[in-house]
């Protein structure tokens, strides 16, 4: 297992510059080697990956700050308020995980196709690093990489301040301070419950006005209390990593979480381990021998994958926290369409499964 923590066209990058070569189950008649032996199409034939399945794992990652108020000493004697912190703090939680299967090329399933005048493969469909999407079609489409994460828009600060009265900014002593801003708040907090009882001196004419002044009070609140209770301010940033199960294995230390740092590296012991495990799940029956196999495997035709299927749990120490089960062509095995389906005798259409290497439709038809 390794996790790759770098931009996706890295792994496209891996499979423009692997050097292709001619694998033992692909004869020359049948697969051929091209020049410069990169994935793509040519004139004379074509070279192509089929894919794996790799995990793009999100991590919603919330970042909690406390600042106290200047007048947090006194929440508890004016405000009835206790066990209010006059420390400031800073906190970090996982508050979201989302796994998403994503293909990239499986550089032991490269093979190299040559075309011939006899057969009608000849308009191969490739995605942006090799992998194979189609023949003979115009609508081969490749997976998309999902969005990524827009944090919502933080509420505007609203400067306490400006609520204070006179008297209030006047004062010589933080206490006194205090003292009258929690008799504003208790003022407030008096109107509102007048205004919605429908008992205050000056009661709005209709419901718009209703809402805006329960929403002025509620701000004032809001604001004169913060300089007792303090400000909380949550920002939530995504990390994107990347894990490309070439097999099975065992919990493993995926990343940890600091109260220091947020997210941090596996290695990095200032954080508290997450984990995860990838289990093989594919129930494909077990291969037969065949003594036919070799000469069925030195036909001419296309390889397409037979995906198995694989588990992904995540663990916040001994607690699992997720598990999916994705597709995963690298626990499957591969599959040979004979060059019989693509000869002049039929108009053959191949479209794949951009995630597995699977077929997802063929079409062969007579001309008539």
């Amino acid at each position: 297992m390794s996790t790759i923590n770098s931009h996706w066209k890295r792994m496209k990058a891996l499979a423009s510059s692997f050097a292709v070569c001619l694998l033992a189950v692909c004869p020359a008649e049948a697969q051929t080697q091209l020049s410069q032996y990169r994935p793509g199409v040519t004139p004379e034939g074509a070279v192509y990956f089929l894919p794996k399945t790799v995990l793009r794992i999100s991590v919603l990652v919330e970042k909690t700050t406390y600042q106290p108020g200047d007048f947090a000493p006194f929440a508890q004697r004016y405000l009835r308020m206790a066990d209010v912190s006059q420390e400031p703090a800073t906190s970090y939680r996982v508050v979201d995980i989302q796994q998403t299967p994503m293909p990239m090329p499986d550089t032991t399933k490269v093979y190299a196709v040559k075309f011939d005048a006899r057969t009608v493969a000849s308009r191969v469909s490739l995605s942006d690093d090799g992998r194979l999407l189609g023949i003979n079609v115009d609508d081969a489409a490749d997976v998309d990489e999902p969005a990524t994460f827009t944090p919502a828009p933080r509420p505007a600060w609203v400067n306490p301040r400006q609520y204070m009265s006179e008297e209030i900014l006047s004062c010589g002593s933080t206490a006194k301070m205090a003292e009258l801003t929690a008799h504003e708040i208790y003022d407030i907090r008096e109107n509102r419950s007048l205004l919605v009882k429908g008992q205050a001196d000056f009661m709005p004419q209709d419901g718009a006005q209703m809402k805006l002044m329960l929403r002025e009070l509620e701000q004032q609140d809001q604001a004169l209390t913060s300089l007792f209770l303090g400000t909380t301010v949550r920002d939530t940033t995504e990390h994107v990593l990347w894990v490309t199960p070439d097999g099975a294995f065992p919990r493993q230390v995926f990343f940890r979480l600091s109260q220091v740092h947020g997210l941090v590296e596996a290695d990095d012991l200032s954080g508290a381990p997450y984990y995860i495990s990838i289990d093989d799940i594919t129930q494909l029956p077990a291969p037969e021998e065949n003594p036919k196999a070799k000469k069925a495997a030195a036909k001419p035709g296309i390889f397409v994958n037979v995906p198995g299927r694989m588990r992904a749990t995540i663990y916040e120490g001994i607690n699992a926290l997720q598990s999916e089960e994705h597709p995963a062509p690298q626990f499957g095995e591969t599959m040979l369409l004979s060059a019989d389906l693509f000869n002049k005798r039929y108009t053959t259409r191949l479209w794949l499964n951009a995630l597995t290497g699977a077929v997802s439709r063929l079409d062969a038809e007579q001309p008539k």
